[in-house]
């Protein structure tokens, strides 16, 4: 499969998951993880100006968002933004509607100029072969210096959706059921550590990488 088509799939899935997407935040053995991520924000991202990439519902908007000093939360579906906009969102963030394959258009705005970076749970959606690509295309959004966190899924034997299928660039796909009834093939990778490393090189200084038992936890100074 294509990766524009791949994209395209992404976002057909989750603009159905929307108004079902925030249950995975609900599921009991995943709450000490989650309170420690939650915690764990704020610091990260106090004073600067942070861009978020596919924020979604907005779960996550208002923890990274806390303390920062403007805050540009974008996801490329309407329907999950129009989720995050019903909540009490702290008063730097500004929300819009923008690609994550796109982000050189950002610069050119007023939003233009970012010392931070966010993605919950994108990582793992973004082909291996587009990956480096798609990095390095963050890291020139980004000023020297940049604080940069990812968060993502570790798979879990026994809890996660198991992979139905892996393809020729080592992808792995998951099988997912909506409420009304269809069925999505969903790209879903889960690096390790070494794997991440590797993948940021030289553009990443002060890695520190936390592995929970559901979460991981990516943070770095873009160079």
């Amino acid at each position: 499969m294509a990766t524009a088509d791949i994209a395209a799939d992404m976002a057909t899935y989750y603009a159905r998951r929307a108004a079902e997407y925030e249950r995975i935040y609900a599921r009991p053995e995943r709450q000490a993880d989650l309170r420690r991520i939650e915690a764990l924000l704020p610091a990260e991202f106090a004073g600067r100006s942070g861009l978020e990439i596919a924020c979604g519902t907005g779960w996550w908007t208002p923890h990274a968002a806390r303390h920062a000093r403007a805050w540009l939360a974008t996801d490329l579906n309407p329907e999950t933004l129009a989720i995050a906009r019903t909540k009490p969102l702290p008063a730097c963030v500004k929300l819009s509607v923008a690609d994550a394959y796109e982000l050189a258009a950002l610069q050119a705005g007023p939003e233009g100029v970012f010392d931070a970076a966010f993605a919950g749970f994108w990582w793992s959606h973004v082909p291996l072969q587009q990956l480096p690509g798609w990095l390095a295309l963050l890291h020139a959004t980004l000023q020297p210096g940049a604080r940069v966190v990812f968060i993502d899924n570790r798979y879990v034997e026994g809890q996660s959706t198991p992979v139905h299928r892996v393809d020729e660039h080592g992808n792995g796909y998951q099988l997912r059921r909506l409420d009304d009834g269809s069925t999505h093939e969903v790209l879903k990778n889960f690096p390790s550590h070494e794997q991440a490393l590797a993948l940021l090189g030289s553009a990443a200084a002060e890695v520190r990488w936390q592995a929970l038992e559901h979460f991981w936890v990516l943070a770095y100074e873009r160079r």
